[in-house]
Protein backbone atom coordinates (compact mmCIF):
# COMPACT_ATOMS: atom_id res chain seq x y z
CA UNK A 1 0.00 0.00 0.00
CA UNK A 2 1.32 3.43 -0.93
CA UNK A 3 0.56 6.84 0.49
CA UNK A 4 -2.09 8.92 -1.26
CA UNK A 5 -2.97 12.60 -1.46
CA UNK A 6 -6.14 11.88 0.53
CA UNK A 7 -5.51 13.13 4.09
CA UNK A 8 -7.15 10.13 5.78
CA UNK A 9 -5.84 7.31 3.61
CA UNK A 10 -2.27 6.19 3.09
CA UNK A 11 0.92 4.77 4.50
CA UNK A 12 3.90 6.36 6.25
CA UNK A 13 7.09 4.31 6.55
CA UNK A 14 9.72 6.10 8.67
CA UNK A 15 13.43 6.18 7.95
CA UNK A 16 15.98 4.43 10.16
CA UNK A 17 17.28 7.50 11.95
CA UNK A 18 18.52 6.75 15.46
CA UNK A 19 18.95 10.31 16.66
CA UNK A 20 18.82 13.95 15.58
CA UNK A 21 20.82 16.39 17.70
CA UNK A 22 20.51 20.14 17.21
CA UNK A 23 21.83 23.28 18.82
CA UNK A 24 25.19 24.92 19.60
CA UNK A 25 28.15 22.56 20.13
CA UNK A 26 26.21 19.29 19.63
CA UNK A 27 29.19 17.95 17.67
CA UNK A 28 31.59 18.57 20.54
CA UNK A 29 29.09 17.25 23.09
CA UNK A 30 27.85 14.11 21.38
CA UNK A 31 30.01 12.92 18.47
CA UNK A 32 32.23 10.51 20.40
CA UNK A 33 29.30 8.96 22.27
CA UNK A 34 27.60 8.09 18.97
CA UNK A 35 30.40 5.84 17.74
CA UNK A 36 29.39 2.14 17.93
CA UNK A 37 32.14 1.01 20.30
CA UNK A 38 35.04 2.43 22.31
CA UNK A 39 37.42 1.07 19.69
CA UNK A 40 35.50 2.36 16.64
CA UNK A 41 37.42 3.87 13.76
CA UNK A 42 35.77 6.76 11.90
CA UNK A 43 36.54 8.04 8.40
CA UNK A 44 35.66 11.67 7.52
CA UNK A 45 34.25 12.55 4.09
CA UNK A 46 34.17 16.23 3.16
CA UNK A 47 35.13 18.88 0.61
CA UNK A 48 38.33 20.82 0.09
CA UNK A 49 37.01 24.21 1.21
CA UNK A 50 35.80 22.93 4.58
CA UNK A 51 39.09 21.13 5.12
CA UNK A 52 41.43 23.96 4.11
CA UNK A 53 39.51 27.20 4.67
CA UNK A 54 37.73 26.50 7.96
CA UNK A 55 38.74 24.96 11.32
CA UNK A 56 35.78 22.55 11.23
CA UNK A 57 37.45 19.37 9.98
CA UNK A 58 40.46 19.81 12.24
CA UNK A 59 38.07 20.26 15.18
CA UNK A 60 36.46 16.88 14.42
CA UNK A 61 39.83 15.22 13.94
CA UNK A 62 40.93 16.64 17.30
CA UNK A 63 37.95 14.94 18.94
CA UNK A 64 38.69 11.57 17.34
CA UNK A 65 42.49 11.44 17.38
CA UNK A 66 43.30 11.38 21.14
CA UNK A 67 41.36 8.12 21.55
CA UNK A 68 42.68 6.60 18.34
CA UNK A 69 39.36 6.78 16.52
CA UNK A 70 40.38 8.81 13.48
CA UNK A 71 40.98 6.44 10.56
CA UNK A 72 41.48 9.13 7.92
CA UNK A 73 39.94 12.04 6.04
CA UNK A 74 39.01 12.34 2.39
CA UNK A 75 38.58 16.02 1.53
CA UNK A 76 38.27 16.04 -2.24
CA UNK A 77 34.52 15.53 -2.68
CA UNK A 78 33.45 18.07 -5.29
CA UNK A 79 30.17 19.64 -6.36
CA UNK A 80 27.62 17.10 -7.67
CA UNK A 81 29.83 14.28 -6.28
CA UNK A 82 31.81 13.20 -9.39
CA UNK A 83 32.25 9.43 -9.46
CA UNK A 84 36.05 9.67 -9.82
CA UNK A 85 36.43 11.17 -6.33
CA UNK A 86 33.83 8.77 -4.96
CA UNK A 87 35.88 5.85 -6.32
CA UNK A 88 39.02 7.14 -4.61
CA UNK A 89 37.29 7.69 -1.28
CA UNK A 90 35.70 4.24 -1.41
CA UNK A 91 39.04 2.58 -2.13
CA UNK A 92 40.60 4.36 0.83
CA UNK A 93 37.88 3.06 3.15
CA UNK A 94 37.99 -0.47 1.76
CA UNK A 95 41.74 -0.70 2.40
CA UNK A 96 41.14 -0.35 6.16
CA UNK A 97 38.82 -3.07 7.45
CA UNK A 98 38.87 -1.58 10.96
CA UNK A 99 36.70 1.37 9.83
CA UNK A 100 33.11 0.97 11.07
CA UNK A 101 31.92 4.58 10.85
CA UNK A 102 31.81 7.25 8.17
CA UNK A 103 31.31 10.91 9.15
CA UNK A 104 30.12 13.23 6.40
CA UNK A 105 30.63 16.96 6.83
CA UNK A 106 29.25 19.49 4.35
CA UNK A 107 26.41 19.77 1.87
CA UNK A 108 24.73 17.33 -0.46
CA UNK A 109 27.85 16.04 -2.21
CA UNK A 110 29.78 14.80 0.87
CA UNK A 111 26.60 13.42 2.43
CA UNK A 112 25.55 11.58 -0.73
CA UNK A 113 29.10 10.33 -1.21
CA UNK A 114 29.19 8.91 2.31
CA UNK A 115 25.92 7.10 1.66
CA UNK A 116 27.30 5.68 -1.58
CA UNK A 117 30.52 4.61 0.17
CA UNK A 118 28.49 2.76 2.81
CA UNK A 119 26.55 1.02 0.05
CA UNK A 120 29.70 0.01 -1.82
CA UNK A 121 31.41 -1.29 1.33
CA UNK A 122 28.34 -3.40 2.06
CA UNK A 123 28.42 -4.81 -1.48
CA UNK A 124 31.94 -6.15 -0.92
CA UNK A 125 31.98 -6.95 2.81
CA UNK A 126 28.30 -7.41 3.74
CA UNK A 127 28.70 -4.91 6.60
CA UNK A 128 27.04 -1.50 6.85
CA UNK A 129 29.13 1.41 8.05
CA UNK A 130 27.48 3.63 10.64
CA UNK A 131 26.89 7.02 9.03
CA UNK A 132 27.01 10.18 11.16
CA UNK A 133 26.36 13.37 9.22
CA UNK A 134 27.10 16.99 10.11
CA UNK A 135 25.37 19.17 7.50
CA UNK A 136 26.64 22.66 6.71
CA UNK A 137 23.98 23.59 4.12
CA UNK A 138 20.20 23.30 3.76
CA UNK A 139 20.27 20.75 0.92
CA UNK A 140 18.58 18.12 3.16
CA UNK A 141 20.61 15.31 1.56
CA UNK A 142 20.75 13.85 5.07
CA UNK A 143 16.97 13.39 4.92
CA UNK A 144 16.95 10.62 2.29
CA UNK A 145 18.31 7.09 1.88
CA UNK A 146 19.43 7.84 -1.69
CA UNK A 147 23.01 8.70 -2.60
CA UNK A 148 23.46 10.57 -5.87
CA UNK A 149 26.69 11.01 -7.79
CA UNK A 150 27.72 12.19 -11.25
CA UNK A 151 28.94 9.92 -14.03
CA UNK A 152 31.80 10.99 -16.34
CA UNK A 153 29.26 12.15 -18.96
CA UNK A 154 27.81 14.65 -16.48
CA UNK A 155 24.57 12.76 -15.88
CA UNK A 156 23.62 12.20 -12.26
CA UNK A 157 22.76 8.73 -11.03
CA UNK A 158 22.90 6.95 -7.70
CA UNK A 159 21.82 4.15 -5.41
CA UNK A 160 19.18 3.85 -2.74
CA UNK A 161 18.59 1.43 0.13
CA UNK A 162 16.79 1.96 3.46
CA UNK A 163 20.05 1.02 5.22
CA UNK A 164 21.80 3.99 3.61
CA UNK A 165 19.91 6.52 5.73
CA UNK A 166 22.26 8.23 8.22
CA UNK A 167 22.08 6.84 11.73
CA UNK A 168 22.68 10.23 13.37
CA UNK A 169 22.26 13.82 12.19
CA UNK A 170 23.98 16.65 14.06
CA UNK A 171 22.69 20.14 13.27
CA UNK A 172 25.29 22.37 14.86
CA UNK A 173 24.89 26.09 14.01
CA UNK A 174 28.61 26.64 14.57
CA UNK A 175 29.17 24.48 11.48
CA UNK A 176 26.69 26.60 9.54
CA UNK A 177 28.56 29.79 10.43
CA UNK A 178 31.34 28.97 7.96
CA UNK A 179 29.08 28.36 4.97
CA UNK A 180 29.13 31.24 2.47
CA UNK A 181 25.77 33.05 2.89
CA UNK A 182 24.86 32.79 -0.80
CA UNK A 183 25.36 29.03 -0.67
CA UNK A 184 23.35 28.72 2.54
CA UNK A 185 20.50 30.81 1.10
CA UNK A 186 20.40 29.01 -2.24
CA UNK A 187 20.24 25.60 -0.57
CA UNK A 188 17.37 27.03 1.47
CA UNK A 189 15.52 27.35 -1.83
CA UNK A 190 16.36 23.72 -2.49
CA UNK A 191 14.71 22.85 0.82
CA UNK A 192 11.70 24.93 -0.21
CA UNK A 193 11.64 22.96 -3.45
CA UNK A 194 11.41 19.70 -1.46
CA UNK A 195 8.62 21.02 0.73
CA UNK A 196 6.53 22.43 -2.12
CA UNK A 197 6.88 19.46 -4.46
CA UNK A 198 5.93 17.02 -1.71
CA UNK A 199 2.50 18.69 -1.63
CA UNK A 200 1.52 17.13 -4.96
CA UNK A 201 3.66 13.99 -4.87
CA UNK A 202 1.43 10.88 -5.01
CA UNK A 203 3.46 8.94 -2.43
CA UNK A 204 3.56 11.74 0.16
CA UNK A 205 1.35 11.01 3.16
CA UNK A 206 -0.62 13.85 4.71
CA UNK A 207 0.65 13.01 8.20
CA UNK A 208 3.45 13.63 8.84
CA UNK A 209 5.00 14.34 5.41
CA UNK A 210 2.87 17.04 3.81
CA UNK A 211 1.89 18.67 7.09
CA UNK A 212 5.50 18.91 8.26
CA UNK A 213 6.52 20.19 4.83
CA UNK A 214 3.88 22.92 5.04
CA UNK A 215 5.36 23.96 8.37
CA UNK A 216 8.80 23.95 6.75
CA UNK A 217 7.53 26.28 4.00
CA UNK A 218 6.35 28.76 6.60
CA UNK A 219 9.65 28.58 8.48
CA UNK A 220 11.73 28.99 5.32
CA UNK A 221 9.76 32.07 4.24
CA UNK A 222 10.19 33.50 7.74
CA UNK A 223 13.81 32.61 8.46
CA UNK A 224 15.62 32.96 5.12
CA UNK A 225 15.18 36.78 5.05
CA UNK A 226 16.27 36.89 8.69
CA UNK A 227 19.40 34.93 7.83
CA UNK A 228 20.18 37.27 4.92
CA UNK A 229 20.03 40.21 7.34
CA UNK A 230 21.99 38.46 10.08
CA UNK A 231 23.93 35.40 8.83
CA UNK A 232 25.78 34.96 12.13
CA UNK A 233 22.66 34.38 14.22
CA UNK A 234 22.97 30.82 15.51
CA UNK A 235 19.28 30.51 16.41
CA UNK A 236 18.30 31.38 12.84
CA UNK A 237 20.79 28.85 11.46
CA UNK A 238 19.47 26.11 13.74
CA UNK A 239 15.89 26.94 12.79
CA UNK A 240 16.77 26.73 9.11
CA UNK A 241 18.52 23.37 9.59
CA UNK A 242 15.35 22.01 11.20
CA UNK A 243 13.13 23.49 8.47
CA UNK A 244 15.31 21.82 5.84
CA UNK A 245 14.93 18.51 7.66
CA UNK A 246 11.15 18.90 7.84
CA UNK A 247 11.04 19.75 4.12
CA UNK A 248 11.94 16.20 3.10
CA UNK A 249 12.63 13.76 5.92
CA UNK A 250 9.01 12.81 6.56
CA UNK A 251 8.56 11.50 3.04
CA UNK A 252 10.02 8.41 4.68
CA UNK A 253 10.64 5.25 2.69
CA UNK A 254 7.39 5.70 0.76
CA UNK A 255 8.83 7.91 -1.98
CA UNK A 256 8.57 6.57 -5.50
CA UNK A 257 10.58 8.34 -8.21
CA UNK A 258 11.62 11.98 -8.29
CA UNK A 259 9.83 14.49 -6.10
CA UNK A 260 8.47 16.39 -9.08
CA UNK A 261 9.09 18.44 -12.20
CA UNK A 262 11.20 21.09 -10.48
CA UNK A 263 13.52 18.34 -9.27
CA UNK A 264 13.76 16.57 -12.64
CA UNK A 265 14.50 19.93 -14.25
CA UNK A 266 17.11 20.46 -11.54
CA UNK A 267 18.81 17.18 -12.42
CA UNK A 268 18.68 18.11 -16.12
CA UNK A 269 20.29 21.48 -15.41
CA UNK A 270 22.54 20.74 -12.44
CA UNK A 271 25.47 18.39 -12.98
CA UNK A 272 25.40 18.54 -16.83
CA UNK A 273 26.01 22.32 -16.76
CA UNK A 274 27.70 22.74 -13.39
CA UNK A 275 24.79 24.63 -11.79
CA UNK A 276 24.40 24.05 -8.03
CA UNK A 277 21.04 22.49 -7.18
CA UNK A 278 20.17 25.41 -4.93
CA UNK A 279 20.26 27.66 -7.97
CA UNK A 280 18.37 25.20 -10.18
CA UNK A 281 15.56 25.44 -7.64
CA UNK A 282 15.78 29.24 -7.72
CA UNK A 283 15.34 29.03 -11.50
CA UNK A 284 12.53 26.50 -11.73
CA UNK A 285 10.33 26.21 -8.64
CA UNK A 286 8.21 29.36 -8.92
CA UNK A 287 7.38 28.59 -12.54
CA UNK A 288 6.81 24.88 -12.00
CA UNK A 289 4.08 25.32 -9.39
CA UNK A 290 2.06 27.39 -11.86
CA UNK A 291 2.44 24.69 -14.50
CA UNK A 292 1.57 21.88 -12.07
CA UNK A 293 -1.56 23.68 -10.91
CA UNK A 294 -2.83 23.74 -14.48
CA UNK A 295 -2.28 20.00 -14.95
CA UNK A 296 -5.18 19.00 -12.72
CA UNK A 297 -7.41 20.26 -9.93
CA UNK A 298 -5.80 17.99 -7.33
CA UNK A 299 -2.44 19.70 -7.85
CA UNK A 300 -4.05 23.14 -7.84
CA UNK A 301 -5.82 22.46 -4.56
CA UNK A 302 -2.62 21.15 -2.93
CA UNK A 303 -0.58 24.16 -4.08
CA UNK A 304 -3.26 26.67 -3.09
CA UNK A 305 -3.24 25.14 0.41
CA UNK A 306 0.30 26.49 0.85
CA UNK A 307 -0.92 30.11 0.94
CA UNK A 308 -1.90 30.25 4.65
CA UNK A 309 1.57 28.99 5.57
CA UNK A 310 2.97 32.03 3.76
CA UNK A 311 0.71 34.28 5.82
CA UNK A 312 -1.75 34.82 2.96
CA UNK A 313 -5.50 34.21 2.70
CA UNK A 314 -6.91 31.82 0.10
CA UNK A 315 -9.36 33.32 -2.38
CA UNK A 316 -11.11 30.06 -3.25
CA UNK A 317 -9.81 30.13 -6.82
CA UNK A 318 -7.11 27.43 -6.74
CA UNK A 319 -5.43 28.45 -10.00
CA UNK A 320 -5.26 32.09 -8.94
CA UNK A 321 -3.97 31.09 -5.50
CA UNK A 322 -1.37 28.76 -7.04
CA UNK A 323 -0.12 31.64 -9.17
CA UNK A 324 0.23 33.71 -6.00
CA UNK A 325 2.30 30.91 -4.47
CA UNK A 326 4.53 30.78 -7.55
CA UNK A 327 4.97 34.54 -7.61
CA UNK A 328 5.79 34.59 -3.88
CA UNK A 329 8.55 32.03 -4.47
CA UNK A 330 9.97 34.08 -7.35
CA UNK A 331 9.81 37.22 -5.21
CA UNK A 332 11.63 35.46 -2.35
CA UNK A 333 14.37 34.40 -4.77
CA UNK A 334 14.74 37.99 -5.93
CA UNK A 335 14.65 39.46 -2.41
CA UNK A 336 17.38 37.05 -1.31
CA UNK A 337 19.59 38.16 -4.19
CA UNK A 338 19.48 34.73 -5.87
CA UNK A 339 17.80 35.62 -9.17
CA UNK A 340 19.66 34.19 -12.17
CA UNK A 341 19.13 32.79 -15.69
CA UNK A 342 20.46 29.95 -17.80
CA UNK A 343 22.24 32.51 -19.97
CA UNK A 344 24.06 33.89 -16.92
CA UNK A 345 24.97 30.31 -16.03
CA UNK A 346 26.59 29.77 -19.41
CA UNK A 347 23.92 27.51 -20.91
CA UNK A 348 23.17 28.13 -24.59
CA UNK A 349 19.72 27.97 -26.16
CA UNK A 350 21.01 25.17 -28.37
CA UNK A 351 20.65 22.96 -25.28
CA UNK A 352 16.88 23.46 -25.07
CA UNK A 353 15.93 20.10 -26.59
CA UNK A 354 18.51 18.24 -24.51
CA UNK A 355 17.24 19.81 -21.29
CA UNK A 356 13.61 19.03 -22.13
CA UNK A 357 14.48 15.44 -23.02
CA UNK A 358 16.30 14.88 -19.72
CA UNK A 359 13.54 16.53 -17.70
CA UNK A 360 10.72 14.54 -19.31
CA UNK A 361 12.34 11.13 -19.54
CA UNK A 362 13.13 11.38 -23.23
CA UNK A 363 9.65 12.36 -24.42
CA UNK A 364 10.91 14.39 -27.43
CA UNK A 365 12.37 11.14 -28.85
CA UNK A 366 9.16 9.14 -28.42
CA UNK A 367 7.47 8.85 -31.82
CA UNK A 368 3.94 8.20 -30.60
CA UNK A 369 2.96 10.49 -27.76
CA UNK A 370 -0.34 10.76 -25.93
CA UNK A 371 -2.21 14.06 -25.82
CA UNK A 372 -1.07 14.44 -22.19
CA UNK A 373 2.55 13.83 -23.21
CA UNK A 374 2.32 16.43 -25.96
CA UNK A 375 0.82 18.96 -23.56
CA UNK A 376 3.49 18.28 -20.92
CA UNK A 377 6.34 18.57 -23.41
CA UNK A 378 4.97 21.84 -24.80
CA UNK A 379 4.55 23.27 -21.28
CA UNK A 380 8.03 22.21 -20.16
CA UNK A 381 9.58 23.63 -23.32
CA UNK A 382 7.84 26.97 -22.78
CA UNK A 383 8.99 26.99 -19.14
CA UNK A 384 12.62 26.23 -20.01
CA UNK A 385 12.63 28.86 -22.79
CA UNK A 386 11.67 31.41 -20.15
CA UNK A 387 14.71 30.52 -18.02
CA UNK A 388 17.23 31.92 -20.52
Amino acid sequence: MDATLHPLSGLYTPHRLKGLYYGPDVVKKHLLSLLPTESSKAFIVTGNSLATKTPLIKSIESLLTPTGRHAGTFSDIREHAPVAQLDRATAQVQRDTTIDTVISVGGGSPIDSAKAIAYRVHETSQKWLLHITIPTTLSAAEATSFGGYTQPDGVKTGVGRPEMYPAYILYDPKFGLYTPPTLFLSTGLRALDHAVESQYHPSASWMPCRLMALTAIGELFRLLPQYKSSPQNEDTITGLFLAAYASLAFMGESQRGSLGLSHTLGYALGSPYGIPHGFTSCLTLGHVVKLKARQNETNAEAIAAILPYMGRQKSGDNIKDSDIVGDAILRLVKDLGLETSLTERGVGKDQLDVICARATGGLPQVKEKSVQDEELLKAVRTLVEGLF
